[in-house]
């Protein structure tokens, strides 16, 4: 085993994939109840992750360390990356799901077999492959390219099978040599309970998916409203890449069995107050709990494989995060789910668990670190030296290429903010979003960006945004569209205020904003946000809110009046986009128009139900449908205002046209969306639609 350089990059590379497969099933089994609101049954699929149970069967477990086999299944987990370029969404599950099973059993056979030196590469690629996905998701702007752009699946592919082949040849070859100069996995020295064990590994699996599954996500927990929203994910997210690379730099180190209790107890704050401190003070804690989740891998997971029953000690981390997956997934969806009264935003009991499954676990049987719990013959000393630089060489490369990365997008997002001309009209757009996932399960960001740039728009209000949640990909996408349309951003509500989230895109700067959680008493927390923005000297004031579920009664009618009066304690200058299961006429709608003093952008448009648009102090100028096309399962609706010059003192345009040419050209919705056009449009391309675009002018 001469070069060990490569035999560490393989198992990261392959560690890299490993991980991608694990991070992508959970969003593609959440993506069928996304579509109808309800459990759908597919979310069975899921219980691939408990598939180790499957070698407790004598003949299976014989079956998978068989070499031809266990290379069969080494080339299906790396085939399985190609379900992204499946034709439909039921396939890609299931092809997702067999790759998910064939790399938990190719995981089950190879930590527990082999000599020391090649169980100890293994588990240092598998941990490595984590920041090689960091390192991607950086470059990609929180995305991993795998599954969001086809060349680089095909490539990862590509390098993913060599990377096979030459495991498959090593393991062959190394066979024939292991009864001559090798020690065994049953050398080890060290015994641990397999069930803390599991328990320890999954919840740590789980940890480093929810919080730190992209640098970005410690920023969105603690995030708050301008001016002060605590740290952006870009730069800030280089601190947690290097809280995360310096914690693994310290488990190379020896502790004291006072220290590692030290250390707990800082890991248990840092978690804690990631949960409870705002802004800057979070994401210190955030940082804190990086270095720590780190500095515990090496030795949870050298507990994890020091265990005599690898079927049972995976089968119960499987389980442990499975059910973690689960609980995170009830702490939000619970309205949706079967017992998610008990789950409802106890997200503190779900990160509770955790930490104590791990503390314990380090308490009793993590006190030595990964190397040493090998019986390493002194022969064999130098080579595990010599890979100890090489996985300090290789984790320092990706740390610095994440950092150039995020150094780069930084330079580029800071050339394009700022260059809204001064005017007097904007415009304003509302969609609900689905989370950057489109009606066949596919990411829809490239073509919303597309769609977004078309519209020209000036300001922007995102329902259902917040998909920094794992079962939802661990995906930033107020940083992805801010970065890719160069617009000032606020993220909305925090992660940790388990809404469904509400960002805001902005041509021109946030002066203020501030982040609101509307009173829910019966359903899923309702996000609303009330903001200031400068329009080159002239202030206007939005306000923005996702309502309840049409049978959340109570809800509903306490949010409309919670908004109602965020509409009448703001500006003369103020404008509403909301999203609130109503239809014209209704109780809610009343409560707004009526309370928060605004009026409606089109009282005519009677076929709404969801989104609406109101403003106050504002003299409007068009407004338009733009139909979602299968990008989301939601219409565009957007209008065009101008900011009197005297708010106490202009006359708002009282008479509508549908002739564009009655109306001054730059009032002109765009001409990609095509012209006027009553009804919906069933067509799979974006057009206006419902008796749109309509124009506003003086009743002369």
């Amino acid at each position: 085993m001469v070069f060990l350089w490569k035999e560490i990059l393989m198992e990261t590379f392959l560690g890299y994939i490993s991980w991608s497969l694990y991070h992508a099933l959970p969003p593609m089994v959440y993506y069928f109840p996304l579509q109808t609101l309800q459990l759908t049954g597919l979310e069975a699929f899921a219980l691939v992750f408990l598939s180790p149970i499957l070698l407790t069967v004598g003949p299976f477990w014989r079956l998978a360390n068989n070499k031809y086999i266990l290379s069969l299944l080494r080339l299906i987990t790396v085939g399985s990356i190609a379900s992204y370029q499946a034709p439909n969404a039921s396939l890609r599950l299931l092809i997702l799901a067999v790759g998910v099973t064939s790399s938990l059993v190719v995981q089950t056979v190879t930590w527990w077999s082999g000599n020391s030196l090649q169980r100890y590469c293994r588990i240092w690629g598998f941990i490595l492959g984590k920041f090689l996905l960091l390192v991607f998701r950086i470059w990609y702007t929180s995305l991993n390219p795998v599954w969001n752009d086809k060349m680089f699946n095909t490539t990862i592919m590509i390098l993913g099978f060599i990377a096979a082949l030459e495991r498959i040849y090593i393991d062959v070859h190394e066979e024939k040599e292991s009864h001559k100069n090798i020690n065994t996995g049953k050398e080890m020295i060290h015994r641990p309970n397999w069930f803390l064990s599991g328990t320890a590994f999954g919840s740590l699996m789980f940890l480093t998916f929810w919080i730190f599954g992209e640098v970005s996500l410690v920023s969105r927990w603690a995030v708050s409203g301008h001016p002060q929203p605590g740290p952006d994910p870009n730069p800030h997210g280089g601190i947690v890449l290097l809280g995360l690379a310096h914690g693994l730099m310290l488990s190379f180190w020896s502790w004291s069995t006072l220290a590692l209790c030290g250390w707990c107890l800082i890991g248990a704050a840092g978690a804690a107050s990631l949960l409870s401190l705002p802004t800057w003070g979070g994401a210190l804690a955030g940082d804190i709990l990086a270095i720590f989740t780190m500095w515990t891998w090496p030795r949870i997971t050298g507990s994890f494989v020091s265990s005599l029953h690898p079927v049972k000690v995976m089968t119960m981390a499987m389980l442990v995060y499975l059910l973690e997956v689960f609980f995170c997934a009830w702490c939000t969806a619970y309205k949706f789910v079967p017992g998610g009264i008990y789950a409802r935003e106890r997200s503190d009991i779900l990160l509770g668990i955790i930490m104590l499954f791990i503390v314990i676990d380090l308490l009793v049987d993590g006190k030595k670190d990964l190397g040493s719990l090998f019986g390493i013959k002194n022969s064999q000393k130098p080579l595990f030296k010599q890979s100890e630089k090489f996985i300090k060489l290789f984790l320092w490369l990706f740390v610095g290429i994440g950092l150039l990365g995020l150094g780069l997008r930084y330079k580029a997002y800071e050339k394009k903010l700022g260059h809204g001309l001064p005017k007097k009209e904007f415009s304003a757009l509302i969609w609900p979003f689905r989370f950057g996932y489109d009606n066949e399960g596919w990411s829809n960001l490239e073509r919303s960006s597309v769609l977004l740039k078309q519209t020209g728009v000036d300001f922007i209000t995102i329902i259902e945004s917040d998909a920094s949640k794992p079962f939802i990909g661990n995906n930033d996408l107020t940083m992805w569209l801010g970065e890719e349309l160069g617009f000032y951003t606020d993220f909305g509500p925090s992660t940790r205020d388990h809404t469904w989230g509400m960002m805001v895109l902005s041509r021109y700067p946030i002066v203020h904003s501030r982040h609101h959680l509307l009173p829910s008493p019966e359903g899923e927390i309702a996000p609303s946000l009330s903001l200031t923005v400068n329009f080159t000297g002239k202030l206007v004031d939005f306000v923005v809110a996702h309502f309840g579920n049409e049978e959340e009664d109570l809800d509903r009618k306490l949010q409309a009046i919670t908004v109602s009066h965020l509409l009448k304690n703001s500006s003369e200058h103020v404008v509403f986009l909301g999203y609130i299961t109503s239809a014209p006429g209704s109780r809610d709608y009343l409560q707004l128009i009526e309370n928060g003093n605004v009026k409606d952008i089109d009282s005519t448009d009677r076929d709404r139900w969801c989104s609406y648009i109101m403003y106050r102090g504002l003299i409007r100028l068009g407004y338009a449908r733009i139909s979602h096309a299968g990008l989301s399962d939601s219409e565009l609706q957007m209008a065009k205002f101008r900011i009197p010059d005297d708010a106490n003192s202009y006359v708002d345009n009282d008479k509508i046209t549908i002739d564009p040419s009655e109306v001054p050209a730059e009032v002109h919705f765009s001409s990609r969306f095509g012209s006027y056009k009553e009804g919906h449009n069933y067509e799979k391309k974006h057009h206006f639609h419902m008796s749109t675009p309509k124009y506003f002018k003086q009743n002369n």
